[in-house]
């Protein structure tokens, strides 16, 4: 199952997982949108791949470790996040209404597009 957390919820669905790890936080979008807009590591690892680049970088993602997807506003990395789990992935979450939400909810100096 797919768990989805808001921006706000994020910490601590991170500290509900910790046993398994530091939360990874991917982000799935294009290299434009992410000059346009980025979240800064705060309490967990941040690694960037493009959606359509994940099936051939997996190998740098532990299948273990926990897991939160994040896209512009959640539809794409739902769609991550239901890949990885059909290929093993244990711990998964999807930021509900993406960067966009982040801005919103948590961080207003991100720049929403």
């Amino acid at each position: 199952m797919i768990d989805q957390v808001s921006p706000r919820q994020l910490a601590a669905w991170g500290q509900h997982h910790q046993q398994q790890g530091r939360l990874l936080v991917l982000d799935v979008r294009e290299p434009a949108e992410l000059q346009i807009a980025g979240v800064r590591p705060d309490g967990f690892d941040l690694l960037t791949i493009p959606m359509h680049d994940v099936p051939q970088r997996m190998n740098e993602l532990d299948p273990d470790r926990p897991i939160a997807c994040l896209c512009h506003h959640g539809g794409r990395s739902q769609q991550v996040a239901h890949f990885l789990a059909q290929r093993g992935f244990t711990c998964l979450a999807n930021v509900a209404g993406g960067i966009d939400a982040w801005s919103s909810e948590l961080d207003q100096t991100v720049p929403r597009y």
